[in-house]
């Protein structure tokens, strides 16, 4: 007898949601779906070829990580970019990068470098690839995990608020390369590690300064450029 074909079991309800989430993650971190857009279930819901159930629950996720927002009408939308704020989210996010570094330089264990090379890894083969959004994913990891080795859970968790806010910003700055990121901003992380490993910290708080200073100026930059009114706010 013929062998019969095995029966395909259907994607569960969990695996749908996270397809419905992964795809919609990265086209808001992609600024496919620009900031302040709103978000029309049932386009979406015919585009994923799935009910609405699955893509409210994404949703869901992904307004617990900032990138959409439910309004008091209950009809949601892509939460803008505080071009306004941008100064003291700067501000904030230079301080982090310095603290969390310098912290890791004094507070780190062998185990905590073993995980930051790991990431610093992945980051330099998602930029060899071009693949921007592992760059931004590879690289909130990689600084979170700079902050776990500080041992201040307040730092930490400060920081990685700050770096997920600063997400779709990190996008606009990869795009300012065309997703070709030079080697020296790879080379950048590898004199971080090495710093920490030495447990300078002086050398780190002027790494974690001049690593955020240069971001924001390509950023600053763009927008001066660009101007944000060609992102829809």
């Amino acid at each position: 007898m013929p062998d019969t074909p095995e029966e395909v079991s259907p994607p569960r309800r969990g695996q749908i949601v996270q397809h419905v989430y992964d795809i919609l993650k990265d086209d808001i971190l992609n600024l496919i779906m620009a900031p302040g857009s709103p978000i029309d279930e049932v386009q979406l819901s015919e585009r994923m070829g799935t009910s609405r159930t699955p893509v409210r629950e994404a949703l869901v996720r992904l307004a617990a990580e900032g990138l959409v927002i439910t309004l008091p009408t209950r009809s949601t939308m892509v939460t803008p970019i505080d071009f306004l704020n941008l100064k003291s989210f700067f501000d904030a996010i230079t301080l982090m990068y310095r603290v969390t570094t310098r912290n890791a330089a004094e507070m780190h264990r062998e185990s905590d470098l073993v995980v930051i090379r790991e990431c610093q890894a992945r980051y330099a083969a998602a930029v060899d690839n071009q693949d921007a959004i592992a760059m931004i994913a590879i690289n909130r990891e990689f600084h979170a995990a700079i902050a776990e080795a500080g041992r201040n859970s307040y730092y930490t968790s400060l920081f990685c608020r700050l770096l997920d806010d600063g997400r779709r910003l990190l996008r606009l700055y990869y795009l300012s390369f065309d997703d070709k990121l030079p080697r020296e901003f790879v080379t950048e992380h590898e004199e971080m590690i090495a710093a920490i490993e030495a447990r300078d910290i002086e050398l780190c708080d002027r790494l974690g300064a001049s690593h955020a200073e240069q971001i924001i100026r390509v950023i600053q930059k763009l927008l001066i450029d660009q101007r944000p009114s060609q992102i829809s706010l």
